[in-house]
Formats: C-alpha cells, sequence, structure tokens
C-alpha cells in the first residue's frame, strides 16, 4: 500500500481501540481543516475501520464520501519464520 498520509498527520490507522477514538481522531482531523482522511486497517481491524467510517458518516458528518477504496495484502513474517498473508484496506474519506 502506498503512504500517502505519513508526514501529512491525514492518516488514521485502525488498532484495538474503541471505534469512538477513530471516529474522534476523524473528526479531531476534520475540524483542524484537513479536506480528506485516509484511514489504514489489516487483518481483524478491517471491520472496525468500516464501522468507524459508518459511524463518523450517521452520526456526526451526515455529508462524509468515501472517495477511494484501496484494498491489499501484507506478507508478515511470523516468530516462526513462516510467511503470512495480511489483509489490508486504506479508504479515503472526505467530509463533503
Amino acid at each position: 500500500m502506498r503512504n500517502p498520509g505519513r508526514g501529512h498527520g491525514n492518516l488514521v490507522i485502525i488498532g484495538s481501540k474503541p471505534i469512538m477514538n477513530y471516529v474522534v481522531a476523524c473528526l479531531t482531523l476534520f475540524n483542524s481543516g484537513v479536506e480528506t482522511v485516509y484511514i489504514r486497517a489489516r487483518g481483524r481491524h478491517i471491520s472496525k475501520a468500516i464501522d468507524s467510517i459508518e459511524l463518523l458518516r450517521r452520526i456526526f458528518i451526515k455529508d462524509a464520501t468515501v472517495k477511494n477504496i484501496e484494498i491489499g495484502t501484507d506478507v508478515l513474517t511470523r516468530d516462526d519464520g513462516e510467511k503470512a498473508n495480511v489483509s489490508t484496506i486504506e479508504i479515503l474519506l472526505s467530509p463533503f
């Protein structure tokens, strides 16, 4: 996947925190004047990324639109040396 948000402050990486943390992070970025936010997740956190975006769109920013979705696979090396494929998603979100 690309690294469009690196260094620009418009990237939210979804992990194991509660969904509202990521919604608030997106709201904070949009309120600070950022025009687009990249939301990135992989593996089991992909569904949490989608839930975060839907919560943001249905409750907080009703005009928010998904501009682009990229899916892919990261190849990780486990502790035992085996390779593991992990699905990834990156969603470009705009408040208008």
